[in-house]
């Protein structure tokens, strides 16, 4: 029975026929759609059971929380590009090793965090332009998730290493046991109980207690995967070489919160809180299409990894070029998907105001375009950070979510109006596209992808 298990257990060291391929990013993609609810679920009950202006509050704070919690992301995926490439060189104890110390390491870090976010949340959510009630609301929601934030980033490390350790189900399971906490939570906190955005706060905080401290327990005990938590000195160097490998994915998600800021910004100038809760809804939407993509990212980067650590340059083309092929025609499918589906996607958050409703559609059928290319962007920065090249997936990162994009939505307004702040996502990924194909291109002779 075990023997056949493991037959049936795809390995990092296979070979990846398209169909291993999906088989085995499918827990990850299905993982990242599952913690992409948390936000759409807090959003669904605030918007309909507590009112707009928490509605606007949560979409206002929410950038906030979430960049605290990218150091995980960092940590995740940088740590997993380095574990991953020392197991392909067959040193499993030194990879546990150097597993443990990034799960130790991202434990203080994240504790220091969580007393800054709760400390500065009222100042933070003034300098965001929140006054009187909007505020309030928004220092309580950031505070309850500041108080489980090292959940949360443990949470965003274990998603990666759970592919690296050969688990992407285990995984899944403990996704959809911290989502399906999450929302029967929210619906007992927010419907029956009434406590409003505070009760969302709570609901999202265990959900995500649950997707951080079970894997915490799984691996400090004896397991059958590849990694386990042990004893270990402090790897300086390890810390060092996880930032820089890792700093793609963190600058991906802070660029994200301060464009989400920026675009706030700019929608409360032309449209006050309704732009702001149209805004909120777009991004709910843009989350589980998003979650594709990073989930894929997620799955196959530890595959990457291995081979390149292992020197098998037959699979890095083979899967490098399998992956240009399911990004580009996911990207062609979801656009035609999120343009078919707009207005009954949206009335989930914005049936109940006829004007919100109408002004969301408009916006989300112009913001969608941008899933044709989106794809190709997030897997191109993916797959140098698993290749150890940090600083041209940092770059690929920085481009994308930071400079085109505060460049589309500073200058596309001000030509276009409300179309501008819709359409300066799709400029910015259209010029990323480009960006990413020519780094493809120079860097394909030194890493034989392709």
């Amino acid at each position: 029975m075990g023997q056949e298990r493991n037959k049936m257990r795809i390995q990092l060291s296979d070979h990846f026929t398209y169909r291993k391929l999906l088989r085995f990013v499918l827990s990850p993609v299905l993982m990242m759609i599952c913690v992409s609810l948390y936000s759409i679920v807090d959003g669904f009950f605030v918007s309909n059971y507590v009112g707009k202006t928490p509605f606007a509050a949560v979409n206002l704070i929410m950038p906030v929380c979430m960049a605290f919690g990218s150091v995980g992301i960092m940590i995740g995926t940088g740590g997993s590009a380095v574990v991953s490439k020392v197991l392909g060189e067959g040193k499993r104890e030194e990879a546990n090793q150097y597993f443990s110390v990034l799960v130790y390491f991202a434990v203080l870090l994240s504790l220091m965090l969580s007393v800054i976010g709760f400390v500065f949340a009222r100042p933070i959510s003034a300098a965001l332009g929140a006054e009187g009630e909007l505020l309030e609301n928004c220092v309580v929601y950031s505070r309850i998730l500041a108080v489980a934030l090292t959940s949360f980033v443990l949470q965003n490390i274990f998603q990666s290493f759970f592919v690296t350790a050969e688990k992407p189900g285990l995984s899944l399971k403990i996704s959809l046991l911290a989502g399906g906490t999450n929302m029967t939570l929210d619906y007992l906190f927010i419907a029956v109980f009434h406590w409003g955005i505070a009760g969302a706060a709570v609901a999202t905080a265990l959900g995500q207690i649950v997707g951080g401290i079970v894997p915490l327990f799984y691996f400090a005990r004896k397991n059958d995967s590849l990694l386990r938590l042990t004893r270990t000195k402090i790897h300086t160097r390890i810390i060092l070489k996880t930032f820089g490998n890792g700093s793609s994915e963190m600058v991906t998600n802070l660029s994200t919160s301060l464009i989400n800021i920026l675009y706030n910004f700019q929608l409360m100038r032309l449209a006050g809180e309704n732009g702001i809760a149209a805004y909120g809804i777009i991004m709910y939407v843009n989350f589980t299409f998003m979650a594709i993509y990073f989930g894929y990212a997620i799955g196959s980067s530890p595959v990457v990894g291995y081979h390149y650590g292992a020197g098998n340059q037959k699979e890095l083309k083979s899967l490098f070029s399998k992956s240009l092929i399911l990004m580009g025609t996911a990207g062609i499918l979801l656009t035609l998907l999120a343009e078919f589906l707009a207005v009954p996607l949206v009335d989930i958050f914005a049936g109940y105001d006829a004007e919100l409703s109408e002004m969301t559609c408009h916006g989300f059928r112009l913001y969608a375009l941008a899933f044709s290319v989106m794809g190709i962007n997030v897997w191109g920065s993916a797959l140098f950070t698993a290749l150890g090249n940090g600083l041209i997936s940092a770059a690929i990162s920085f481009l994308r979510t930071l400079v085109f994009q505060i460049l589309m939505v500073t200058v596309l307004p001000m030509l276009f109006g409300m179309d501008g702040i819709w359409l300066a996502i799709v400029a910015a990924e259209s010029l990323s596209v480009i960006v990413t194909g020519i780094f493809f291109a120079a860097k394909r002779k030194k890493y034989h992808y392709a």
